[in-house]
């Protein structure tokens, strides 16, 4: 890990006003967070650069946590969290200020095994009800590119193929990974993914709007640091992520 030069006591009182680094945490996507199946505790590669990001302004780390994004989004915006894990979408640039992008992954759809979709281009369509999770990355860039689909919005992002499943509808869409373990999860509806993906989702981490320049410019080095080091691919293995990638390093 790269040897970063000391933050001064008045910048890390803008970073983090309370004396605590609070991380909001999303649960939505499971590349980023999940709860451990033996004890609930919130495990995931945004906990680990929170914690890291914590240890390196020599705080103490507060996570909040909610399940889904558009929760965690508005945690910040209330001040009620200094730092979160979230794709970059302008529709947020209102409330926060982001980062360079620290992973990518895929925006996939997935179908019925007899669903007549075959591909990517097929999904809009009039007719087509496409589920996502309110308030998710999905959401926000379905909402502007459909133009003859129409959307239905799940509760969260890990309750989407539950919703499709109980209204009928003629497609789901969200992060890759979650779809295929819901896929495996409801082997006996027989489900497909198409192949492909609609988007390639920028995982960035953010701090509120009125975070000043230089508060923000702590956190773009510190994740080109966790970048450069190798400590985001070991964070990606650790948690058993696969078909996601480390994002490449910023040149600007």
């Amino acid at each position: 890990m790269t040897r970063m030069p000391a933050i001064d006591a008045a910048l890390i009182r803008q970073i983090a006003p309370t004396g605590a680094l609070r991380a909001s945490i999303n649960f939505g996507n499971p590349v980023l967070a999940s709860r451990d199946p033996a004890n609930g505790e919130p495990r995931g590669v945004s906990l680990e650069l929170a914690r890291a990001l914590a240890q390196r302004l020599g705080l103490a780390l507060e996570t909040v946590l909610f399940d889904s994004a558009g929760e965690s989004v508005a945690a910040i915006a209330r001040g009620e969290a200094d730092i979160g894990f979230f794709a970059l979408d302008p529709q947020r640039a209102t409330q926060l200020r982001f980062a360079a992008p620290y992973v990518l992954i895929e925006g996939a759809y997935l179908v019925r095994e007899n669903s007549p979709l075959k591909a990517m281009d097929e999904v809009d369509r009039d007719g087509q009800r496409v589920v996502v999770g309110k308030g998710s990355a999905y959401d926000l860039f379905l909402t502007r590119e459909l133009k003859r689909a129409s959307i239905v919005r799940a509760a969260t992002s890990p309750t989407v193929v539950d919703e499709f499943l109980r209204q009928g509808a003629e497609v789901a869409a969200g992060v890759r990974q979650q779809l295929l373990a819901d896929q495996h999860r409801l082997a006996d509806a027989r489900l497909r993914l198409l192949p492909g993906n609609f988007m390639v989702i920028q995982q960035a981490m953010a701090v509120p709007v009125d975070r000043g320049d230089e508060a923000l410019a702590v956190v773009r080095d510190f994740v080109e640091d966790m970048k450069a080091s190798g400590f985001v691919a070991q964070a990606l293995e650790r948690n058993g992520i696969t078909g996601a990638r480390v994002a490449p390093l910023s040149t600007s």
